[in-house]
């Protein structure tokens, strides 16, 4: 195979993992680069889709089968593009892989996490839960292979290596280095969250139960900290009275001045999950302006505004304390549309935090430009961004941009 017809893709999450099957299925040879130890991105941290609710393993299953089964997909997790040189057709690729300190050997039989003494906060759960020092990220992971996080091991322990019977545990294993040819390059390195402790008027890190939009998902998701039951972090009391702050961090020239586009139909998603595990419960929904882009998503809010246990009230959020008696949150709001202001208590308070491009801080490629907001702008002949690298978009648009980008990367490798 030409190293001119092999295509980098940056990024294992939805969009990367759209552009790469598509490539492959195209002819190309394609190699993911991924930091994480797994494939899927922030998607496999998702409870469901909007707006038809889905659960994103269905999508993502079927991403891992196209990649499992076929032999033009390579893959590098914990791993990092740290170079680029080179022209359209003719880039010259470094890429710094950690070592995951077990090997393909491995069958996910969990032994090594019996035997591990050693407990880390738990990433993929926003540190809502402790794993081993030997783990498996997620439940769904693909690849299907333990980790060891070795900066949380016991010191000299090897319980996990004496516990494999398979082999598969290498403490020894190293970090390596790998420089490749590619002809074209598709950037999709995703997003994360706002720092949510920025914003100090909204009390994230310093009241209990303010939590983000994020940690909502996991929380909501069955294979997540509480297997799926909303209770709130401080005691485990069920969620009954919930609030959501929109614009968390989003449309604040102090913080991200752009809309991040999801954060409204998070929302509304999200105080479904509330009113269909209790169906006593209330939600509230705080909202600067209420955005629901796309074809379709306008039903999904005209269904949460026909419940009339979901209220929808204009307002900026002026504060967030928390009661010390009972550990419920109290809220301060000033109502745009009554006047005054609003003071009230709720169970738990979820904070719709914006999205971050990743790429804010990307040095690898030097021949892009990146806009104030942290999303590229323009790139060479020969690298595209998709997805969230580009601009703020949910999952289905971040998989059709990921297609189109293929369809520019395969002219770049023809031309």
């Amino acid at each position: 195979m030409a190293d001119n017809n092999r295509v980098l893709v940056i990024g294992g999450g939805f969009s990367g993992l759209a552009a790469a099957v598509e490539a492959a299925e195209a002819g190309c040879e394609v190699v993911i680069v991924e930091k994480n130890p797994y494939l899927g991105g922030r998607v496999a941290q998702l409870n469901k889709y909007f707006w038809k609710l889905c659960p994103p393993t269905c999508g993502l299953e079927i991403q891992f089968k196209r990649i499992k089964n076929n032999a033009m997909v390579t893959y590098y997790t914990l791993s990092e593009v740290t170079d680029v040189k080179g022209e359209e057709g003719n880039f010259e690729v470094t890429i710094k892989t950690d070592p995951r300190f077990v090997n393909d050997k491995c069958v996910a039989c969990d032994a090594c996490a019996q035997a591990c003494p050693s407990y880390r906060d738990n990433e993929f759960n926003f540190g809502m839960d402790k794993t081993k020092a030997a783990y498996l990220p997620f439940n769904q992971s693909f690849p299907l292979q333990y980790v060891i996080d070795r900066k949380a091991c016991a010191p000299d322990c090897r319980a996990c290596a004496e516990a494999c019977k398979y082999n598969a545990v290498d403490l020894d294993m190293k970090g390596e280095t790998i420089n490749l040819k590619v002809g074209a390059i598709i950037m999709a390195t995703g997003w994360n969250p706002y720092d949510a402790t920025k914003m100090d008027n909204l009390g994230f890190g310093k009241v209990k139960n303010v939590i983000t939009n994020m940690m909502m998902e996991r929380l909501s998701a069955p294979n997540g900290p509480t297997q799926g039951r909303i209770i709130r972090p401080s005691d485990g009391k069920e969620v009954k009275n919930i609030a959501f702050v929109q614009c968390a961090g989003s449309r604040d020239e102090n913080h991200l001045p752009f809309c991040s586009y999801i954060c409204c139909l998070a929302s509304i998603k999200q105080a479904m999950y509330v009113r269909e595990q209790y169906p006593d419960s209330k939600a509230q929904i705080f909202y600067i302006d209420l955005r629901t882009p796309g074809l379709y998503e306008h039903r999904f809010l005209w269904k949460a505004q026909e419940d009339p246990n979901i209220t929808f009230t204009k307002g900026k959020v002026a504060g967030i304390s928390e009661d010390p008696g009972t550990g419920d949150v109290v809220v301060e709001v000033e109502d745009i549309q009554a006047g005054g202001k609003i003071r009230a208590t709720f169970d738990m308070v979820v904070l719709a935090t914006g999205m971050e491009p990743s790429t804010k801080n990307y040095k690898a490629i030097k021949d892009i430009s990146i806009t104030a907001d942290g999303f590229v702008e323009t790139a060479k002949k020969g690298i595209y961004a998709v997805g969230t690298t580009k601009n703020p978009v949910d999952v289905v648009r971040s998989a059709q941009e990921a297609t189109a980008a293929v369809i520019k990367g395969l002219q770049s490798l023809r031309r």
